[in-house]
């Protein structure tokens, strides 16, 4: 039997926050958490006509990453904010179906970047297009996601504009690598607050802003979201790492292939310096790197990765920023909306996949 299209989102509501019916106990917060599904529907309906492009490869390409699936934490997160003001009226809507456009048209040219060959459990996009038109199909879903904002007024560009910068300069120094006698795991925390925490952040404040909620409520929502974003990442490093690819969508080790910088392996690096045993872990793990190395002694090499104490040290460390995202909440008034933002920072770092 199908579900119903009411179901398929309230599942991913609580896929998005780890909301579970529980969290929802009083009439008070069962309506809330109504506003937020029906907020939703618009967003997907929003998404799907305008991801539709009349030139069919363009169409084509530009539907493939959201028909592959996705949480809609970023939308979901702009819903949830709003309800500290009058809700989810047409311009949160707008404002979060932009947001997550930008999301998804990051995608598209990270995975260029990274040489990545599967997202979402799909094959990358730019494995069935190729890399040019994975970047411009990049580059039509950011002139999407422009336009929508545009329609918002000189507030929302100026927001939109801020986050696009920061998730340029993210990229462009994850790519060249921390400068002499620049702590690598301060760079990589940095890195990780502009391409993830920045548009995380972005959601939460446009669901304050377009609301009309009261202006003392931005910075701390603002600040949660950024904090919450790097705590997401880091609580991926570690997914990386698990061999349950129906979970994660990806290979284990998928990030460290394709030289991508991850707390697990930065402390690894750290601690090989005075460390015999992480030294000789860390070079099974470099030579894994080789083109011709062979694949089951990486996996190997990964999956001891896994189990080394800077895995959990990078869990510690993502919970850390989650905890910091939660005090960041502290102004805001008790209720639903600080009670789903408090769970959704304790579901990032219980989550596996």
């Amino acid at each position: 039997m199908t579900p119903s299209p009411s179901i398929v989102r309230r599942r991913t509501l609580g896929a998005s926050l780890g909301l579970g019916d529980a969290l929802f106990a009083s009439n008070e917060e069962k309506s809330f958490a109504r506003a937020i599904e029906a907020g939703l529907e618009k967003v997907e309906a929003g998404l799907t006509a305008q991801l539709s492009f009349a030139d069919d490869i363009a169409d084509a390409a530009g539907r493939y990453l959201l028909d592959a699936g996705g949480k809609r934490v970023r939308p979901v997160l702009a819903l949830l904010t709003a309800q500290l003001g009058e809700g989810a009226s047409d311009d949160v809507v707008v404002a979060a179906q932009a947001v997550e456009i930008t999301h998804v048209a990051s995608l598209y040219h990270d995975d260029v970047m990274d040489d990545a060959q599967v997202r979402r459990g799909v094959p990358s996009a730019q494995t069935v297009w190729g890399n040019s038109v994975a970047i411009l199909t990049g580059d039509l879903l950011f002139a999407r996601a422009s336009k929508l904002i545009a329609g918002l007024g000189e507030r929302a560009l100026t927001i939109q504009a801020d986050v696009f910068e920061r998730l340029c300069l993210g990229q462009l120094h994850e790519t060249v690598g921390p400068q002499p006698g620049q702590d690598p795991i301060e760079h990589y925390l940095g890195v990780l607050a502009d391409k993830t925490g920045s548009l995380i952040s972005c959601a939460a404040l446009v669901g304050v802003i377009f609301s009309n909620a009261p202006d003392e409520y931005r910075k701390p929502v603002e600040v949660f979201g950024e904090k919450v974003g790097v705590a997401f990442q880091l609580v991926d490093d570690v997914i990386d790492l698990s061999a349950a690819i129906e979970q994660t969508g990806k290979a284990a080790g998928t990030d460290l292939r394709a030289g991508v910088p991850t707390l697990p392996l930065l402390y690894l690096r750290r601690e090989a310096q005075t460390d015999a045993e992480a030294a000789a872990l860390l070079a099974r793990l470099d030579a894994g790197l080789a083109p011709d190395a062979d694949t089951e002694l990486f996996a190997q090499a990964v999956a001891e990765l896994r189990e080394h104490p800077v895995t959990e040290a990078t869990l510690a460390e993502a919970r850390r920023w989650a905890d910091d995202a939660v005090a960041a909440l502290e102004p805001l008034p008790e209720g639903p909306v600080k009670k789903s933002l408090s769970r959704f920072a304790q579901a990032i770092v219980e989550r596996s996949g």
